[in-house]
């Protein structure tokens, strides 16, 4: 086929942190890359948004240049309890065990500093196959297609089932805003101790995560009944006991993700990958998505850096990837969050007061996987 100024070796729909990682780790690889999304950057996107040091390796971010000019609040301890029950206070360190940062600020970031085409404010309406190529929008062409779009990426309904109800998401509510100085003054939480609530029968979790002056509050759940209720009987007793201003501005918005034990995904097919939250990646106790969305990334571009072609065979290799990186997938939908057994008996009330628990298992372990090193890019 001849090459024309539409045509690429791979496109990736979503120029989130899963699609901006897959371009930078195929820099100098020769490939023609286009990203297409449907908003423009920067661009709002709810998220609690810390991103640990792991990631900040992997990205080979310069963390001075990154602050000048955002948010960057670090973080060394975590205030984690039970609803309805004292909360644990517990200190790290004075090195930053993680960092807090703007969705907004940190995608844009990460989009602007890798060179290709970029297609912005632009969804994608149709996708069709023609021989060896995927068209989309019948007028850019490409052997590959990446899936990078997030839990409703349009790349995704190409393999398997695709988003639906069949699948059981996490759907969480949150809002961001900048405080007023009356409002900071008055908030209690502490930007270097984020709050972690869990809830009473263990099948999600509220947050109050202070950057700088932002505040960014909310709450997820995989069984989303009553979600709502939740979430304001939560921020009710945020506000009576002052962790957070009595006037939260706007409203809290929605969305969802799959935590990957309970993900059903297909990853790959002839000529097409799902990476990040589109591929269901979001760690299964704690539901963060981003370092999973990074390494992900970078293990797609290893596999498309070694392919001799885009066939199922060969961009399996991903999977496999995925697989030995973060474990083999085990569907179980009746444990809700998917924490262990014995934690959601009598005894999970008394393991939520204790420091060593806490510390060591609900913040090493699930959230920050301190025992996991970082996921170096290949080059």
């Amino acid at each position: 086929m001849q090459q024309t100024d539409n045509h690429y070796d791979l496109i990736i729909v979503g120029g989130g942190p899963a699609g901006a990682t897959l371009a930078w780790g195929l820099r100098n690889s020769g490939k023609r890359i286009l990203i297409i999304d449907k908003a423009r950057f920067p661009r709002d996107k709810t998220c609690a948004g810390w991103v640990t040091p792991a990631v900040i390796e992997s990205l080979g971010l310069d963390i001075e240049d990154y602050r000048k000019d955002r948010i960057l609040q670090p973080i060394t301890g975590f205030r984690i309890g039970m609803m309805g029950q004292p909360a644990v206070d517990n200190n790290h360190g004075t090195a930053p065990v993680s960092y807090g940062i703007r969705r907004c600020e940190f995608d844009d970031y990460l989009l602007s500093r890798v060179d290709v085409d970029k297609v912005l404010d632009t969804p994608v309406k149709t996708i069709t196959r023609d021989g060896d190529n995927w068209t989309i929008n019948g007028q850019w062409q490409a052997p590959l297609l990446v899936g990078a779009g997030g839990h409703f990426c349009p790349v995704a309904r190409e393999l398997g089932e695709g988003p639906g109800s069949h699948e059981t998401a996490v759907t969480a509510k949150e809002i961001e805003f900048e405080m007023t100085d009356a409002q900071a003054s008055l908030c209690r939480a502490q930007g270097e101790q984020p709050e972690l609530w869990f809830c009473r029968d263990l099948k999600g979790y509220a947050w109050v995560f202070r950057k700088g002056n932002f505040l960014n509050i909310g709450l997820g759940r995989e069984d989303n009944h009553k979600l709502s209720d939740h979430l304001n009987a939560f921020v009710d007793d945020m506000k009576q006991q002052g962790r957070i201003p009595d006037d939260l501005p706007g409203r809290f918005k929605g969305h969802a993700y799959l935590l990957y034990a309970h993900a059903d995904r297909q990853l790959v097919d002839d000529g097409i990958m799902l990476i990040g939250d589109a591929a269901g990646l979001a760690y299964t106790q704690s539901g963060e998505g981003i370092r999973p969305a990074i390494e992900s990334a970078l293990l797609a571009a290893g596999t498309i850096r070694r392919a001799p072609d885009f066939s199922a065979q060969n961009l399996q290799r991903y999977g496999e990837a995925i697989a030995d990186r973060f474990g083999r997938r085990a569907l179980d939908h009746g444990n809700g969050w998917q924490l262990p057994d014995w934690v959601k008996s009598s005894v999970a009330s008394g393991l939520m007061r204790s420091h060593w628990f806490t510390r060591k298992v609900v913040t090493e372990k699930w959230f920050l996987h301190t025992d996991v090193p970082a996921l170096k890019a290949a080059v």
